[in-house]
């Protein structure tokens, strides 16, 4: 089983991948929906709804084309590759809104931005 650095992932909106990338999280989840009836001694449960979101954060790069990508409420394809984007690695894609866009600076720091998402559809795991 293999693992790999951090320092290999890459996030991209559509085909622009997003520059000065300090970190990103993306999370997925399911609803459930109870469907418990008399005479059961215990809950029950099917699966609901998938979901998908997640955040990133970078320092500022006003001219870099990924991250002027990012607007907030818009609509875009997220693409993120844990391990990289070379030959047979993996990657999730889907829709996303952009749900916040935040800057930050502090006395001796970087301009840092971030933004948040949440998907809009299905997210799907594929190989390069």
């Amino acid at each position: 089983m293999a693992n790999h650095a951090a320092t290999a992932g890459l996030v991209k909106i559509g085909s622009d991948t997003i520059g000065e990338l300090r970190s990103y999280s993306l999370s997925q989840s399911v609803g459930t929906i109870e469907d418990t009836t008399l005479g059961d001694t215990s809950k029950t449960y099917k699966a609901g709804q998938a979901t998908f979101s997640g955040s990133c954060e970078m320092f500022w790069d006003e001219a870099d084309a990924g991250q002027a990508a990012i607007t907030i409420g818009a609509v875009v394809v997220l693409n993120l590759y844990p391990e990289g984007s070379a030959s047979s690695a993996s990657y999730a894609t889907g829709s996303a809104i952009v749900t916040e866009i935040g800057v930050s600076g502090a006395i001796e720091g970087m301009i840092e931005t971030s933004f948040s998402f949440t998907g809009t559809g299905a997210l799907t795991w594929g190989t390069v």
